[in-house]
């Protein structure tokens, strides 16, 4: 029989053992790696966004990310609101995000740029990267830019010639832009207008208000057709557009099939949700090797009718 001490000490060593293996998964749970936080910074609001959304998440979720998972999301919305986005930017930049994707046109990406060296930042713009400064070239991004150019601009010439097709003794083109889309787009509507002898009416719109007081105007003015420039504004007021067009019976040609599905007559150019897809897949891949990047062109375009 053993002794009181000898008993002792065997309790002693059972208790500290089973304290042990207690700890165990303490210690396992500290050793995981820290969840990546992607930072998401847009122009535009959450409403009328979810189907760019979901196709991010998509993206994502194919190279094994799921929010609320193993990845975390800091959404960062400007409200249609410009001069927001770089204390947005800012804000993303100072807390622990992996990388920062953005989305809504030009300026957001260049807010994030402004905000950060360092940081990943994946883009989603319909201008040449290049040219806006936002990476040194296609093939070689260098610095922290990478992402998704959709070459809007470029397809100008083409709508136009797509738009002539139902009307083809069209000579007068209304034009409709948000003020933050009044530069290039301009230049590139005018220059093709030019080319094909067609006459174009601008007309600005920043708000609902504006919209339906440039329909106002061309009810009065009976212009041949209507071309509606990109910009994250227009875009989110698709059905107001799309509908507003029905009810003048003026054949109008949208830069994205998003409008088409609300009702609009035609479209040319590259998959939006498609784009915010293959963010998702860059942000993924940005937050798991930042250092191998390349930057991606959408040129192939789609028509919708």
């Amino acid at each position: 029989m053993p002794s009181p001490s000898r008993e002792g000490t065997r309790r002693r060593d059972f208790i500290a053992g089973l304290g042990g293996a207690l700890a165990m998964p303490v210690a396992v749970h500290a050793q995981q790696p820290p969840t990546p936080v992607i930072g998401f910074l847009n122009i535009q609001s959450l409403d009328g966004f979810s189907v760019q959304l979901r196709r991010f998440r998509q993206g994502l979720k194919e190279t094994g990310f799921v929010e609320g998972e193993n990845v975390t999301i800091e959404f960062r919305w400007a409200e249609n609101r410009s001069d927001r986005l770089a204390e947005l930017a800012s804000e993303l930049a100072r807390r622990p995000v992996t990388v920062i994707v953005t989305s809504g046109g030009t300026v957001p990406a260049l807010a994030a740029k402004a905000a950060s060296a360092t940081i990943p930042i994946v883009f989603t713009v319909p201008e040449d990267p290049v040219g806006l400064g936002l990476v040194a070239s296609l093939a070689r991004p260098g610095g922290n830019a990478t992402g998704i150019n959709f070459f809007s601009e470029e397809l100008v010439a083409k709508r136009l010639e797509l738009l002539r097709e139902p009307v083809p003794a069209a000579t007068r083109v209304a034009v409709l832009l948000s003020p933050a889309n009044t530069g290039t787009s301009l230049r590139e509507v005018e220059s093709a207008a030019a080319s094909m002898g067609l006459k174009v009416q601008v007309s600005h719109a920043g708000t609902s208000r504006d919209i339906d007081t440039a329909f106002a105007a061309f009810g009065r003015e009976r212009p041949d057709a209507l071309f509606v420039a990109g910009g994250p504004f227009l875009l989110s007021r698709r059905m107001q557009l799309a509908l507003l067009a029905a009810r003048h019976a003026l054949p109008a040609a949208y830069g994205s099939r998003e409008y088409v599905e609300m009702g609009g007559l035609m479209s040319y150019g590259a998959s939006l949700t498609d784009a915010h897809r293959q963010a998702g897949v860059y942000a993924s891949r940005t937050s798991r090797a930042p250092s191998h990047r390349t930057c991606r062109s959408c040129r192939r375009p789609s028509s919708s009718w």
